[in-house]
């Protein structure tokens, strides 16, 4: 027909402008780095994919009005490398089995250091979110899980504004959905590796000058590439091993390695006796405090040991109470839930009942916005301090993005200091309460701590609301997903008829305000446990994670136990097999 060809035609056009895109940023970068041969052709053959991508979701012709442009990219989708599914039931004690050799792979891939990287000179950008990225810092494990969650807000972001018109419902939107994201993991490794490494990854002199021998003039460049290979290789590693968890295991690989990192990290933070730099003091919370009470007079605690005990980093009492509240409130509002009850449709007196939990968007919304706040504050650094970025125009050193000491990884004023998390009361509370003895240890005045924390409260609470309605559409948690799914299992609600549109209204009352709520109630619960404090260096947003992970893993292996006792559940479950 000729209005398909005209379509056809046009969208070709829209193809080669991609290309033109590319192909006009690749010569302005030409002009502005001047590269030898070798970083020439590196960068030609990271650029080529991209520009092949754009082409295909450009000139593609969408079979109807509905379609996505994303399906154009299904002849490559295919080929990326994923964990196949498997064909039926998998045993408890098998998944049981599968996390507990990921978990152990991935302690043993943070202990792998990244060859030919100068740990000394090393810089880590996630170092104020480092809990939460998982990994650790100069191992190829480096980035954590940055890529994966990066690209799922991309993606998520994307389709909550409908900019990419894709029917989550449909198995085909879905799987090309899936697909994209996966795609996107890989780019987004690349994206966050080589700004580092051009930069703040210093590979080692000997390693460069072994490099020159074998392509003179090149050691430096091919450092920096063996580097981004090895982060490259990590990275992947971390989202495959997320998948095998995801698929063979319980819960989630994500959720598994913060939980283990943090749970790490407050068990060294609560019992370290090692010392404090420069002192004989221990670092641990309670060592620390059992010191100042045994070697410490009645005067001596009166006149500030009080103060250092219960206020001062690290690992100072107030935090360790701080972690214990966490604890406490998250565990108790995990098991708050509104139950709507069943009954089957066929077995008369066959009742149940559907539980709408509190926290119904779970601690994901938390993890993204983290993610968000860490690459705000990794790309402000960038553009302070790297050497290809700082000429940038408007956003190259600009103060009001963000300024740092030099050698520092910590904001010091701008926009990524309002969004960075607050380490406990001595970044706010003290300043604020006794601004004559503290205040000046800020450098900011008393108004701009006061607008720190209430800002930085506000873009926690709203943000983290907002992916979870993000969340919760993409991933089937919706009203329609879960009528469908309760009229696919034979159950339905007593007193209403079954109808999947009648069941859809009445969990529209109950989930949509409750996905609000949880969010909201995530990132102020985060951002509260931030400003009180945590041992161990974790972030607020840390230990509500792991607490929650920790209580959702139990909750998941209950429900396969009585999945494994009661193979007729599976069905009601959505399980294989």
């Amino acid at each position: 027909m000729p209005e398909d060809n005209d379509e056809q035609e046009r969208n070709q056009v829209y193809g080669l402008i991609s290309v033109l895109f590319w192909a006009a940023f690749v010569l302005a970068w030409y002009k502005y780095a001047q590269p030898n041969w070798l970083s020439t052709a590196l960068t030609l053959l990271a650029v080529a994919p991209m520009a092949y991508f754009t082409y295909m979701v450009a000139s593609y012709v969408p079979r109807d009005e509905d379609e996505s442009r994303l399906h154009g990219l299904k002849p490559v989708l295919r080929y990326i490398p994923v964990i196949k599914k498997p064909d039926g039931h998998v045993s408890f004690k098998m998944k049981m089995t599968w996390d507990l050799v990921i978990l152990i792979t991935y302690f043993a891939l943070t202990n792998v250091m990244i060859f030919g990287l100068d740990q000394q000179k090393t810089l880590d950008l996630f170092s104020e979110f480092r809990a939460i990225m998982a990994g650790a810092s100069g191992s190829i494990m480096h980035l954590g899980i940055g890529p994966i969650v990066t690209a799922s807000i991309i993606m998520q972001l994307f389709a909550g504004a409908k900019i990419i018109k894709l029917n989550l419902t449909k198995d085909e939107d879905k799987a090309v959905y899936q697909s994209t994201q996966k795609l996107l993991v890989i780019i987004m490794i690349f994206v966050e590796a080589i700004p580092q490494v051009y930069g703040y990854l210093v590979p080692d002199s000997g390693f460069i000058s072994m490099l020159d021998g074998i392509s003179p003039g090149n050691g430096q460049l091919l450092a920096r590439l063996i580097i981004v290979l090895q982060l490259f290789a990590g990275s992947y590693i971390v989202f495959l091993m997320d998948e095998v968890v995801s698929k063979w295991g319980i819960g989630s690989g994500i959720s598994l390695f913060i939980a283990a990192g943090v749970a790490q990290a407050i068990i060294v933070g609560t019992f370290n006796w090692e010392p404090i730099q420069n002192s004989v003091i221990p670092s641990g919370a309670l060592p620390k405090t059992v010191y100042y009470l045994t070697h410490y007079s009645a005067s001596q605690m009166a006149n500030g040991g009080f103060e250092r005990m219960f206020l001062s980093q690290p690992n100072p009492i107030v935090a360790l109470l701080g972690t214990t509240t966490i604890f406490l409130v998250v565990s108790y509002f995990q098991s708050t839930r509104v139950e709507l009850p069943l009954s089957h449709e066929r077995a008369r007196g066959a009742r149940g009942r559907y539980p709408i939990n509190l926290i119904y968007a779970s601690n994901i919304p938390v993890i993204l916005m983290s993610a968000l706040l860490a690459n705000i504050g990794m790309f402000a650094l960038l553009f302070w301090s790297h050497p290809a970025l700082q000429n940038f125009p408007i956003l190259g050193h600009n103060p009001l993005l963000g300024y740092y000491e030099p050698g520092s990884t910590k904001p010091s004023g701008g926009l990524a200091w309002y969004l960075t998390p607050i380490r406990g009361v001595g970044d706010w509370l003290l300043p604020l309460a006794y601004p004559t003895r503290y205040l000046q240890y800020t450098g900011h005045g008393w108004w701009q701590v006061l607008a720190r924390v209430i800002i930085f409260l506000t873009v926690m609470i709203f943000g983290s609301m907002i992916f979870a309605v993000f969340w919760i559409e993409t991933t089937n948690m919706g009203p329609r997903a879960v009528a469908e799914n309760i009229q696919r299992s034979g159950m339905q609600i007593p007193g209403f008829r079954r109808d999947p549109r009648v069941l859809e209204k009445v969990l529209e009352r109950y989930i949509p305000a409750v996905t609000k709520f949880s969010g909201a109630f995530v990132g102020a619960l985060a951002a509260g446990a931030d400003l009180i404090g945590t041992v161990g260096n974790t972030s607020g947003t840390g230990v509500l994670l792991a607490v929650g992970i920790m209580i959702q893993m139990y909750e998941a292996m209950g429900k396969e136990q009585m999945v494994e006792m009661h193979p007729m559940l599976r069905q009601f479950f959505g399980k294989e097999g």
